[in-house]
């Protein structure tokens, strides 16, 4: 039996918002911990994993390990007949076919319910390997949106370069050529997550990065914006690109792979 209580539907909308388009179908996996979503993206370009811990349900009860097999574009839907600030109960039975999804208006007496069915979809096991990354930087989201939307312009691809001067995004364009350069916030040495530096970029550096990428999927990744005022990107040379965004029941994280050769 699983029962799964939001304090707000929006939360869960933000999150469909930010993956349906690189998954369509995908195993909720849950246990007492949480609810976690690991899924390639159908072109096995990118990887999304998510969790929600149980301690950011209002109420979280799950008796024993389960997946729920779940069509996204389906559960978007459902989710649409929601107002952001209704309190959202997922329910499921063991052994379930349906997901009923349950949502309750804070002001008034409105009570809307709806059943959902639920997909069997064999999905191997992702294992994501522990890596040390050489460069870290933590930035405001906004600005990445920003950023990957304007290169986005211009080009297909972009190169992230982390050196001494910081951190640039750079992207060549048939018409036109674009490049930001981001340098570290002054007094920024140390790593803060607090909202009154929320604005600040932090770079740290074992040594110098650059990768090159496709724009498409971090202007997609940007959509978690919404959910965190700040992202962090991961990066070693030769390796997939970690953007993660962390938010107060848990957390999102993208791997995307380096573009091979188009530099």
């Amino acid at each position: 039996m699983l029962e799964a209580k939001l304090q707000e539907a929006g939360t869960l909308k933000k999150l469909l918002d930010a993956i349906k388009e690189l998954v369509t179908d995908a195993n909720f996996e849950c246990n007492e911990e949480g609810i976690v979503l690991q899924a390639m993206d159908n072109s096995h370009v990118a990887l999304v994993s998510v969790k929600f811990g149980a301690p950011g349900f209002k109420r979280y009860r799950c008796d024993r390990p389960m997946p729920l097999g779940v069509n996204l574009t389906s559960l978007t839907k459902v989710l649409k007949c929601a107002k952001d600030d209704d309190i959202c109960t997922l329910k499921a039975a063991d052994e379930a076919d349906v997901l009923n999804l349950v949502y309750e208006a804070k002001n008034s007496d409105r009570i809307a319910e709806y059943d959902m069915k639920l997909m069997d979809i064999d999905a191997d096991t992702l294992t994501i390997p522990e890596t040390e990354y050489d460069a870290r930087v933590t930035l405001p989201s906004a600005e990445f949106t920003r950023i990957v939307r304007d290169l986005s312009l211009l080009g297909e691809s972009v190169r992230i370069e982390v050196s001494k001067e910081g951190v640039r995004f750079a992207s060549d364009g048939e018409a036109a050529n674009g490049s930001v350069l981001l340098r570290q916030s002054e007094g920024d040495g140390i790593s803060s997550d607090d909202d009154d530096n929320s604005t600040s970029i932090v770079i740290e550096m074992n040594q110098h990065v650059s990768l090159t990428f496709s724009l498409k999927y971090l202007v997609n990744f940007s959509k978690s914006a919404s959910l965190s005022t700040r992202v962090q990107l991961m990066m070693s040379n030769d390796v997939p690109l970690l953007v993660a965004y962390d938010f107060s029941q848990g957390y999102i994280r993208y791997y995307l792979a380096p573009k091979i050769g188009d530099d």
